[in-house]
């Protein structure tokens, strides 16, 4: 196997944030990439490389330092300094999230995946199949891979989540090269989805990545913009949409604390897309861990509460109450207006992340149901009966 070195290290400010065209003496053969909402990388084309570079945390602001790799089609290409070369159109990789594995599903590129960390709560038979027949192999879990199983999947790149609890150190002495995959780390919804355009570079599936990502960026802008014409509000400064509109809160208790959905998550901006009042509006957080207090005193007369869980078999509203007697307090339990996804039915992790039009859809149907088809089938929410 090729070996690389991994993970190299660069300044920022490498890369541009988009790229509507090639530079003068490129291919006339690539694929303009244009970034328009993802934060986490940016592509610059020149001759004969494309240059891809991935900010974390803080560097999303333009600060601190980030991972940077040339991209070409031929061995004796000069790059850059401080870019990794990668050889691409990859064949051979290994997908470490459900996220990751999302952006494959939607470009038709599960032949291009040969290794998985597990298959819970997987339902794409597709890939249950190729587990089953071994085109893939399964590595074990962050923190315990299988170094063999890794060598097996023969992959040429092994995309990573970094802040995640990690155990890279056996791979990195194969000279795998790891990639950073950062979308689970945006902030906006769509930002989220347009890093197939990053898994679209590497495979060599750009102008299907771009297609894709247009149509799912135009019908939830469509969706959006239906919203905000039909509620007729004002967005405040921070993108919270005030003013007599449904209120919603998120998530359950566990372990003695409830964890909700922070006001800066994507998941809070759908909720204000779909046109909806979230009740928590920190917008420095995509997270929140609260006592039951601090969210009932937040939530107790919210009209909409979601909830996403692994329960086994219906959940109900007894569940509900049984799991903690106070949650029959809320209005929203009392009222019956719980929207709820069973992870264990639905395939939540493994594609929602890219589609971001369509949770939009399943919530706008219960806030506002007038602007969606009345034959309208939910995928992922609905009301909790």
């Amino acid at each position: 196997m090729a070996a690389v070195a991994v993970l190299v290290s660069a300044c920022s400010g490498k890369g541009t944030k988009t790229n509507s065209g090639t530079d003068d003496g490129a291919k006339d053969s690539v694929v303009s990439i244009e970034v328009k909402y993802a934060t986490g990388f940016s592509v610059r084309d020149s001759a004969n490389v494309r240059l891809v570079s991935i900010t974390t945390g803080s560097s999303h602001k333009g600060k601190g330092s980030g991972y940077h790799f040339a991209l070409v089609h031929s061995d004796d290409v000069a790059v850059p300094e401080g870019f990794m070369k990668v050889r691409v159109p990859i064949t051979n990789t290994i997908c470490m999230t459900s996220l990751q594995l999302s952006n494959f599903t939607i470009l038709d590129a599960h032949d291009v995946v040969k290794g998985l960390t597990g298959t819970k709560n997987l339902f794409n038979e597709d890939i249950l199949a190729r587990v089953k027949d071994g085109r893939i192999v399964k590595i074990g879990m962050e923190g315990n891979f299988d170094t063999e199983m890794v060598l097996a999947a023969n992959p040429q790149v092994i995309f990573i989540s970094p802040s995640k609890r990690g155990g890279y150190d056996a791979i990195k002495e194969t000279g795998i090269t790891l990639v950073p995959h950062l979308g689970y780390q945006e902030l906006d919804p769509l930002g989220q989805a347009e890093w197939i355009k990053f898994i679209g570079m590497f495979i060599g599936k750009e102008q299907k990545a771009n297609e894709v990502f247009a149509g799912i960026e135009s019908r939830y802008n469509e969706l959006k913009a239906k919203v905000e014409s039909k509620t007729n509000q004002t967005p405040h400064p921070s993108g919270r949409v005030g003013g007599g509109l449904p209120t919603l809160f998120s998530g359950e208790m566990h372990y003695g604390n409830w964890h909700a959905v922070g006001g800066k998550n994507y998941l809070a901006q759908i909720f204000r897309d779909a046109g909806a009042d979230y009740v928590i509006n920190d917008e420095e957080t995509s997270g929140e861990n609260l006592e039951f207090e601090k969210m009932y005193a937040l939530a107790a007369n919210a009209d909409y509460w979601r909830i996403l869980n692994s329960f086994p078999g219906e959940f109900s509203y007894e569940a509900l109450k049984a799991s903690e007697p106070r949650n029959e307090l809320f209005k929203a339990f009392k009222e019956r207006k719980v929207i709820y996804c069973n992870m264990k039915q639905q395939p939540y992790y493994e594609i929602s992340p890219v589609q971001p039009d369509v949770l939009l859809k399943d919530f706008v149907a219960i806030f506002h149901p007038e602007l969606v088809e009345p034959d309208y089938n939910p995928k992922y929410y609905r009301l909790l009966r």
